[in-house]
């Protein structure tokens, strides 16, 4: 039923339906002709004689050549275009498709022009190495490899421009240079997309006859290429040129059904990884394992975790200690010190500047400038990979074509490490966060809250001095991101460094962080313990994160507090007038009445019941008013159902001032 469904949806109107019939008929009327008019009990005849094997050699010899040379100059090129941000970009590209669009003819008069024995380049070229290339069998390569490189070239770059920069990014903030992010991260991800341009480009190489016959002349043995034996043959036996037709034809047909489309926008070549879903976000041994994903194994002694079959397993060695100072300019304009061991949780509105500072101290942003020290080493003018910075971003980064133990193991190796003591520490890592029996698993094979482990695994692998971490677990359940937190708060206890973690959830602040730097437009509004910025936070957006009322206002001389938006505040302590100051009400401290109540409350406002939402075994009650800022309220079930509050009910609201806080902005 539901395919019978898809398929009357996509079931295209006549009117486009006969125009595409019409184009694919047009399309394939020459094939058809092809395979009619093929003498097919000679085409062994025809495709063994002595002149179309030579042919047939040369042209393979020139198009592999072609092959080479593209993927030698074209690979760097097609990064180039991807990853580069310069002044006439637009321009070279335009350049790299030109010999696509151009007369192949034309393209053979210009290599003339340009590499001929009387060209700009050839008279240098001969007389400096002896190189002649018209109507040499190089010659035939260079015009091959002038129209055939830009598939690859094109193909690449699109892959390159759909491979998400996170995963080089992570690479080098693990060590790697900038040419091993290339070599094992990049071409390994978008493989799918270099092999389809490679592919094509060997098989426009292969087929390439104008611009050779041009170049390079038709000689035969030397020039003379399939493509140009066809034409020959076309006057002197056309039954041989319509079999050796038919040969080029099935090699491009077969080359196409073997790339299946993977050099379009969209295919699997695309440039992004295509991985499964990931399984059910829970560890499938849940049932087996402690809470946190590493308990000890009993009876192991010193051990801090066990492997799947309980043996002890020995604890990573200890590393130094490194306190962090940053002077951090730009978008961000802030100076930030930490003792070794500390965490920071870095929270504010969105465009506050959270991720910005990540970048900055990693040094992969133009928008911000740290000048960092990490203990003794100031690292402020050193490339990403030579910081010793290792970042965990949301998504995690894990690199799809290597398993959980091979990603671990990546920061080590990238550092020198040798292979066996990188895997053997990288094993340490994953058997200490309750994932090591899962090394030999892809990321794709890994659920959300393993995937989460492996990448700090990884992280804390690479021995880092700064640990920066973006929102490590906004992706997960709340099950599996209470199991990964207390994870984390474990071995962040044991770090020797500085760790920075960006998050919007006050658990994950409160519970994970030494101290809370709170950030708005790219500076400091706070920097405080959690329990100080929990009692008495600066910032409306951090007070409404930890679910409280946070007006903004002015401090009156009669000691009250002229809200932002409308109304007054009578508070308990009031502040100097004129002071601009940020009243915090706790959604307990709101009562909720269906009459005006009497007796001491003196803030009393009338309104509207908007929106009822459950938080635990309790109702949060969204009030509008008139007279005062949207208020929310917590109450009981029960309480709710004595009041009768529904949405649409009027009530009225009342809060002593005494339950309201007032802090100095």
């Amino acid at each position: 039923m539901l395919r019978s469904r898809s398929r009357a949806r996509t079931r295209p109107p006549l009117t486009l339906a006969v125009p595409a019939l019409l184009a694919v008929a047009f399309l394939l009327m020459p094939l058809v002709g092809i395979l009619a008019r093929t003498e097919w009990g000679e085409l062994g005849t025809h495709l063994t004689t002595p002149g179309v094997t030579q042919a047939l050699k040369l042209s393979l010899v020139v198009s592999f050549w072609a092959l080479g040379l593209s993927l030698l100059l074209g690979v760097p090129l097609a990064w180039l275009l991807a990853r580069v941000d310069f002044r006439g970009k637009a321009l070279l590209r335009s350049l790299v498709l030109l010999p696509m669009v151009l007369p192949p003819t034309v393209g053979g008069v210009a290599l003339l022009l340009g590499f001929g024995r009387r060209g700009l380049l050839g008279p240098w070229l001969e007389d400096t190495f002896g190189i002649v290339l018209p109507f040499h069998t190089s010659g035939a390569v260079v015009a091959a490899t002038f129209v055939a490189m830009p598939f690859l070239v094109i193909s690449l770059e699109g892959a390159l421009g759909g491979l998400r920069p996170g995963f080089e990014e992570t690479a080098a903030s693990l060590g790697a240079s900038p040419v091993r992010v290339f070599l094992t991260v990049t071409l390994p991800m978008v493989a799918p997309g270099l092999v389809a341009g490679a592919a094509l480009t060997w098989a426009r190489a292969l087929g390439e006859f104008g611009a050779t016959i041009t170049f390079a002349g038709n000689l035969p043995g030397t020039t003379q290429t399939l493509p140009l034996q066809v034409y020959l043959l076309l006057q002197d036996s056309p039954e041989a040129a319509t079999s050796l037709s038919l040969l080029l034809l099935a090699i491009a047909m077969a080359v196409l059904a073997g790339l299946r489309g993977r050099w379009t926008t969209g295919g699997s070549g695309s440039g992004s990884v295509r991985v499964r879903e990931p399984l059910a976000d829970r560890d499938e041994d849940d049932g087996r394992r402690a809470a946190d994903g590493g308990a000890t194994v009993p009876g192991a002694t010193g051990a801090v975790g066990g492997d799947p079959d309980g043996h002890a397993v020995k604890e990573p060695p200890p590393h130094a200690t490194w306190g962090l100072h940053a002077d951090v300019t730009g978008y961000n304009e802030l100076t930030l010190d930490a003792e070794p061991g500390t965490t920071i949780a870095v929270v504010g509105p969105n465009g506050a500047g959270k991720t910005t500072l990540l970048r900055a101290l990693l040094g992969l942003t133009p928008r911000a400038h740290a000048r960092l020290r990490l203990g003794e080493r100031d690292v402020t003018g050193l490339p990403p990979h030579r910081r010793g910075v290792a970042w965990v971003p949301q998504e995690g980064a894990l690199f799809p074509h290597l398993n959980a133990l091979g990603n671990t193991a990546y920061g080590l190796r990238a550092q020198g490490v040798r292979r066996a003591e990188a895997r053997r520490d990288a094993q340490a890592w994953l058997d200490r966060l309750g994932v090591g029996h899962l090394a030999h698993r892809r990321p794709a094979q890994l659920s959300g809250g393993q995937a989460q482990r492996v990448a700090l695994a990884r992280a804390l692998a690479a021995r880092p001095r700064l640990l920066l971490l973006d929102e490590p677990l906004a992706a997960l359940d709340q099950t599996t991101r209470a199991h990964v937190r207390h994870t984390l708060r474990r071995h962040l206890d044991g770090f020797g460094g500085v760790c920075l973690i960006v998050t919007h959830d006050p658990v994950e602040a409160v519970s994970l962080a030494d101290r809370v730097l709170v950030l708005d437009e790219g500076r400091t509004l706070q920097d405080a313990p959690p329990a100080d910025v929990t009692r008495h936070p600066r910032s409306p957006w951090v007070a409404r994160m930890l679910g409280r009322n946070a007006w903004p206002g002015t401090a009156g001389e009669d000691g009250t507090l002229t809200l932002a938006g409308e109304g007054r505040l009578v508070v308990a302590d009031p502040l100097e007038a004129g002071t601009r100051a940020l009243a915090v009400i706790t959604p307990e401290a709101v009562s909720v009445h269906r009459e005006k109540p009497g007796g001491s409350p003196r803030n009393v406002w009338p309104g509207t019941v908007r929106e009822i939402t459950t938080a635990g075994s309790r109702l949060r009650v969204l009030i509008t008013s008139g007279e005062a800022p949207d208020l929310v309220a917590e109450i009981t079930p029960q309480a709710a159902l004595d009041l009768g509050l529904a949405d649409g009910v009027a009530v009225w609201t009342s809060v002593k001032a005494t339950e309201v806080s007032v802090v100095a902005l």
